[in-house]
């Protein structure tokens, strides 16, 4: 049950006597007659008196439970029932509370969940997607409480920090769940007998078919999701050359998109850079697609939900996607700076490399972004410096930055975008480890190219080719070298040991999480050793912005 607050009487009922008996139509009468109350200013309030007190009955003990329950159920019923849908109340969580005990005592969560949702009352409200979800998870029903989270958060739900917190508390108790059901269910593998792993292409058109259709219904519940079973019927076709389209204007879902340039053509979909309703200040990307492709979307608010506020940043946003019969547009924030690879090459053109400060930097920006990724349970499967956008911090960059194991504040120095080829573990069977090829020349992990079973890897190696592509202007070359014990292991031998060697060599088995923020923290640490080296790196910072805006 959920615990009312006590709220004093708007009117007293002293004062309330006193003014009726001083009234001038007041008469004497030999009849005793009896004056109708005016009606309370606050309607729920009496309501609330009456819960509260067979609340405190029932924490009395069980001599009174039973009478207590019946008055308690019978109070909510009537109140819902006279005031559940009136506007006076529409944005009052003392109703909210109520509504919730109506959903107790009907035993019906669902249905008063979809009342709520056809009245558009309370969808702002934490407490309604965290009581929802808490009475799923109590019915058994664990996927769909986990769905009721997830929708809370993309809506935004205040308070928005504990909807999180309550979520990431639900996940862990979850996954112990999950931990211990497997321990009970499945014997411990012998010498002889190992239990054989669930193989899968994560990427094949089969099984994106599959997910594709299994997160058809959350999709529809996420705020920016448009779809529409028609064709697109602008003025201009979606899939015109770039030279077409520039300074078109697009219409979509009520606003209008003017097309002013083309920062990227990947091998799947167009980017253009669009300003909003004649606005020049106020800049999107639009990523378009044929066919349509929601999954990136689906993608983005799953970050909304398991990233935490300070790190977000780190993953780009997308505002909301129109999904057609036969294209998808996706419509993003446009960040101005270009990609960490327009950063290595405006080096290379010069015929020099990056300083070792900003290979540092932007090694511990990407250990944190897999570090965070990998810890709730997603792979971006195509860690490549053209999906880095580059951002710069918003004051100097001081040795506290890198002190402590978590970031302080907003103040990151890469943006990961692109995440139509990101992989959802939580979708997929636990321990689930997967097969096929990213086919993106000089970023296949040593497993794609040996054919052998990968998951986190698919990340870890794309870190390692561009560390090495910053500190030495190429892509990355592995040796095959012998261990002691016959088995073989890879690494870089020009620098960096410590990094390639674990990256390279790490197991598909289990999170790696741990070993990114060791590594991270050995990085920050170096950096610390030195006031001179952050001094270094904001110079080298604010020279790479200035060079890169005037080119």
């Amino acid at each position: 049950m959920v615990l009312l607050e006590r709220t004093p009487l708007v009117v007293p009922e002293a004062a309330a006597a006193a003014a009726a008996a001083s009234s001038p139509l007041r008469r004497p009468s030999p009849r005793v007659l009896r004056e109708v109350p005016p009606p309370p200013l606050d309607p729920i309030l009496p309501y609330l008196r009456s819960i509260n007190k067979a609340m405190d009955e029932l924490r009395t003990g069980p001599k009174f439970e039973a009478a207590a329950l019946d008055r308690l159920k019978i109070c909510v019923m009537e109140c819902i029932d006279k005031y559940g849908d009136d506007y006076q109340y529409s944005t009052d969580p003392r109703l909210l509370k109520i509504w919730i005990l109506y959903a107790d005592a009907i035993g019906d969560f669902d249905k008063a969940y979809k009342q709520l949702e056809e009245k558009r009352m309370f969808l702002e409200h934490a407490l309604l997607y965290d009581a929802y979800a808490l009475f799923l998870f109590s019915k058994g029903k664990v996927l769909e409480a986990g769905k009721v989270y997830e929708v809370g958060i993309s809506r935004k739900a205040e308070p928005l920090d504990h909807l999180k917190k309550m979520h990431t508390i639900f996940l862990k108790h979850l996954e112990k769940i999950v931990e211990e059901a497997d321990a009970d269910a499945q014997p411990k593998p012998s010498k002889i007998q190992k239990k054989e792993p669930i193989l899968l292409d994560p990427w094949s058109e089969s099984t994106m078919n599959n997910l594709l259709e299994n997160i058809n219904v959350d999709l529809k519940k996420f705020a920016g999701y448009h779809k529409s079973n028609k064709v697109y019927h602008g003025k201009v076709p979606l899939t015109s050359p770039q030279n077409v389209l520039r300074n078109k204007v697009i219409e979509l879902g009520g606003r209008k998109y003017q097309i002013k340039g083309s920062p990227g053509t990947g091998a799947f979909a167009k980017v253009y850079k669009a300003s909003v309703d004649g606005n020049t200040e106020d800049l999107v990307a639009l990523k378009i697609q044929k066919p349509p492709f929601p999954w990136e979307f689906y993608m983005y608010r799953q970050l909304d939900t398991r990233v935490s506020d300070i790190e977000r940043p780190s993953f780009g946003y997308t505002h909301e996607v129109h999904v057609y019969a036969d294209v998808s547009v996706l419509v993003c924030d446009y960040l101005p700076y270009g990609t960490l690879l327009d950063v290595i090459n405006s080096h290379l053109v010069l015929e020099r490399h990056m300083d070792e400060v900003l290979c540092i930097y932007y090694t511990i920006e990407m250990l944190r972004m897999l570090e965070t990724l990998h810890s709730v349970g997603i792979i971006h499967g195509d860690f490549k410096p053209d999906n880095m956008l580059v951002c710069y911090p918003s004051g100097e960059i001081t040795n506290e930055t890198f002190k402590g194991e978590t970031r302080s504040e907003r103040n990151q120095g890469l943006c990961l975008v692109d995440w139509g080829r990101g992989i959802d573990l939580n979708l997929f069977p636990s321990g689930a480890e997967f097969y096929g090829d990213c086919r993106t020349s000089g970023f296949s992990c040593v497993e794609m190219q040996e054919q052998r079973a990968w998951t986190f890897q698919a990340d870890t190696y794309g870190l390692c080719v561009i560390a090495h592509m910053m500190l030495h202007g190429t892509q990355m070359s592995i040796q095959k070298t012998p261990r002691p014990d016959g088995s073989y292991m890879y690494w870089n031998v020009e620098l960096w040991k410590n990094l390639f060697s674990t990256l390279l060599n790490a197991t598909s088995n289990g999170s790696d999480a741990a070993v990114l923020r060791s590594l991270r923290m050995s990085f920050q640490e170096y950096l610390c050793s030195n006031r001179q080296l952050v001094g270094k790196l904001n110079q080298q910072l604010a020279k790479q912005k200035t060079s890169l805006c005037l080119s």
